[in-house]
């Protein structure tokens, strides 16, 4: 098969209707749109959730949650996922999103203290949790906030 031979599905691909082309085609007059009204008008539709000017079901509705715009939305590793790097190594963002750990950097970088730490390591970060911090420091290492 080559590209030249390419065909769309039987059925797939239809003529448009031809409206307003005399009476003997069925679309003839008035094109389909029946007599006056709204819908026979150009531009004439209502919108989306229209009710014909009744209270529309969305703004009967009552309102629920607030959403927070200055929230921030922290990229979390735990402490036990950085026993992969070696001894005495500096651990940033930047390695930890080379190294997979870490897929999207968001509003910064999260350390939890989740699991155990057996290597001595430096580790920068925008922020810690106290028991993260604790635990880096019982193995040897040193937190840094970036």
């Amino acid at each position: 098969m080559r590209l030249h031979d390419l065909k769309p599905a039987p059925g797939s691909r239809t003529a448009p209707k031809r409206v307003g082309r005399g009476i003997g085609s069925g679309l003839g007059k008035t094109s389909g749109r029946g007599q006056k009204g709204q819908k026979a008008r150009s531009g004439g539709s209502v919108r989306r959730g229209f009710e014909g000017g009744q209270m529309p079901l969305f703004q009967r509705l009552p309102k629920r949650g607030f959403y927070n715009r200055f929230r921030r939305c922290w990229s979390v590793v735990n402490v036990e996922s950085l026993n992969l790097f070696d001894d005495g190594l500096t651990v940033t963002p930047q390695v930890l999103l080379d190294k997979g750990l870490v897929k999207d950097m968001k509003d910064g970088l999260k350390i939890l203290g989740k699991g155990e730490l057996t290597k001595k390591l430096t580790v920068q970060a925008n922020s810690f949790s106290a028991q993260a911090v604790a635990k880096i420091e019982n193995a040897g290492g040193r937190t840094e906030v970036i």
